[in-house]
């Protein structure tokens, strides 16, 4: 007799994050996306011309924008994982 197991997936924190950008197909949904990104830099800019920062805390706000912004306006992609 065999039986199947049935896999137990574990959602972690560092897991890779990916997002549904068929979305962005629409152009209506890739305007919205882009307006949100602009003002989302554009007050990033100001804040770094006033602070003296280095590369690396740069590129994590620059990462920190972007992920926001897309879990914002994009949903996470739906895993279909087999049983």
């Amino acid at each position: 007799m065999k039986l199947k197991l049935k896999k137990q997936w574990t959602i972690r924190q560092t897991a890779l994050q990916t997002f549904n950008t068929t979305l962005l197909r629409e152009t209506d949904k890739l305007n919205e996306f882009k307006i949100a990104l602009k003002n989302r830099f554009q007050a990033l800019q100001n804040l770094l011309k006033e602070e003296e920062t280095t590369i690396k805390n740069k590129w994590e706000e620059i990462k920190g924008a972007l992920t926001s912004t897309c879990q914002e306006l994009l949903s996470c992609k739906k895993h279909h994982h087999q049983e």
